[in-house]
């Protein structure tokens, strides 16, 4: 695996019987893991009670050129040498094999089958794959491959000799599920919040809340996912796809419902964004289709927030390496908290801040100008009165909020579908002057906005965004000068210190 690209590696296994020295060499440029792979396989092929053959063993890892990583090659080394000593007997040259070898000859699971199995179906001259018992899931949720699972090396050894039937891989029908655990009626008053949580879920809109602490922020965030429409089959692979290589699947087959990531602010740029030696995937990559909430936003470290500005725009991300390249999806919908000031106090009626001014105005500027630039929904949300927290009567479900948001993304998807996208905020500035037409009244509505909330053009391409998803969730087919007042709403946030 290369980021999500699978490439066919092929195992070659020469024995020299006449040679002194009796070990293993592995060549074709693989990692330390691979290069551990010959003391597994040489104690799996013992402890499974196969004789190990006499002599020198050459393993080359073609095309020699790519890095080779992971320990997904351990059965098919195992295979060749069983091959080389003619315990296998069957033709293999039709088959593919995945899988980390235990030493006691157990075949365990490995990272990375559902992309490289997806490539497989594709091809028109199909091989016989070998997996391990615990990456079926993820291939039962593919059609034409013709897959076969196994528990350890005596299995498989029975099963190519023709000794033992096994049943291919069945396909399941992927069930696409929307489990709510958390409801949107739990949350008492904050309906200017709510709303704006709408208007954000229904357009894939960035989302900054503010307010003092308790008033609700982390609770309405962790909550948004109930109010985002199901995922279709092709974004649940696409999901999982990231999450297979990631290796966090956790046995299951296909992600079936929208991923909600909460990094700590304590987390690094590369915990954040991906990389590492082997370029993994980042929390931005494994929120694709889904929330990426970024709990108290100021105290990320600065690195870590300006690294957002491109998966922001682009919806993908970059990995690049002295030795790989990879590129993966990121189109994710932010949504982020924070306090007004450290004290978490300014600004509220009862609470007297503590904070010194200098400390406010260094606080307020950790999230830069280009930052907010990208987020298109900002939301006061005050503190809670006693009335309010004390009253019974439940607000409108997330069951209720979520079909009206359904309807708007189908809209969406019905009048974006032929420039290839899928939500209103990922318009451009041009899609934006074609799609939005205005009138007189709309037009000073937004200079006066520009005027007195200083707004950049891409505040001002954000601003006809929102107002083009609140037309959507009122099933309006024009952008009207009260939708357009709605959204310039949601860009008032407090002016820097």
């Amino acid at each position: 695996m290369i980021g999500l690209n699978a490439y066919r590696i092929a195992v070659e296994v020469d024995v020299d019987r006449k040679a002194v020295i009796h070990d293993i060499d592995i060549v074709g440029l693989g990692d330390t893991v691979v290069k551990e792979s010959k003391k597994r396989v040489k104690s799996a092929l013992k402890n499974s009670g196969f004789p190990f053959p006499r002599g020198k063993i050459t393993i080359n890892l073609a095309p020699s050129d790519i890095k080779k990583e992971g320990s997904y090659l351990d059965l098919p080394m195992a295979v060749g040498i069983l091959k080389a000593s003619d315990i296998v007997q069957k033709d293999i040259s039709k088959f593919l094999f995945f899988g980390e070898l235990g030493l006691d000859g157990r075949v365990r699971k490995v990272r990375g089958v559902l992309p490289a199995l997806l490539r497989l179906s594709e091809e028109e001259e199909k091989p016989i794959i070998i997996l391990p018992a615990s990456n079926e899931a993820e291939a039962s949720i593919l059609k034409n491959i013709d897959a076969y699972t196994v528990k350890n090396l005596s299995e498989l050894v029975a099963f190519l000799n023709g000794n033992i039937k096994k049943n291919p891989i069945a396909y399941k029908e992927p069930e696409l599920k929307h489990t709510v655990v958390e409801d949107l009626s739990d949350i008492k008053g904050q309906e200017f919040a709510k709303r704006a949580a709408e208007v954000a879920a229904a357009g894939a809109h960035n989302l900054l809340l503010k307010g003092s602490p308790g008033c609700g922020k982390t609770m309405l965030a962790r909550r948004i996912p109930g109010i985002l429409p199901k995922m279709s089959l092709e974004e649940a692979i696409e999901t999982t796809k990231i999450y297979s290589v990631a290796a966090l699947l956790d046995g299951k087959g296909l992600v079936v419902e929208r991923p909600f990531r909460a990094p700590h602010h304590t987390a690094s740029t590369t915990a954040i964004i991906g990389g590492g030696s082997e370029a993994k995937p980042g929390e931005i990559s494994l929120a694709h289709n889904g929330v990426l909430f970024l709990d108290e936003l100021p105290e990320f470290r600065r690195d870590v927030l300006e690294a957002l500005r491109q998966p922001l725009e682009d919806g993908t991300v970059t990995i690049s390496r002295a030795r790989l390249t990879v590129t993966y999806p990121a189109r994710f919908m932010l949504v982020a908290a924070q306090n007004p000031c450290p004290c978490g106090w300014y600004g509220d009626r009862s609470h007297e801040c503590t904070c010194s001014w200098n400390d406010i105005k260094r606080y307020n500027k950790k999230i830069s100008g280009p930052i907010e630039d990208r987020i298109d929904i900002f939301v006061d949300m005050p503190r809670l009165e006693f009335s309010e927290y004390s009253e019974r009567r439940k607000g409108e479900s997330s069951e209720s909020i979520r079909k009206r948001v359904e309807r708007a993304r189908e809209r969406q998807y019905a009048r974006l579908k032929v420039l290839g996208k899928y939500f209103n905020s990922q318009l451009s500035h041009r899609e934006i002057e074609e799609l939005i037409p205005l009138d007189s009244t709309g037009v000073k509505l937004l200079e006066s906005a520009v005027e007195k909330l200083k707004l950049t053009g891409r505040s001002v391409d954000k601003v006809l965004k929102v107002s083009l998803t609140i037309a959507d969730l009122e099933g309006s087919e024009r952008v009207l000068p009260r939708h357009i007042a709605e959204a310039i709403q949601y860009r008032k946030k407090e002016v820097n210190l």
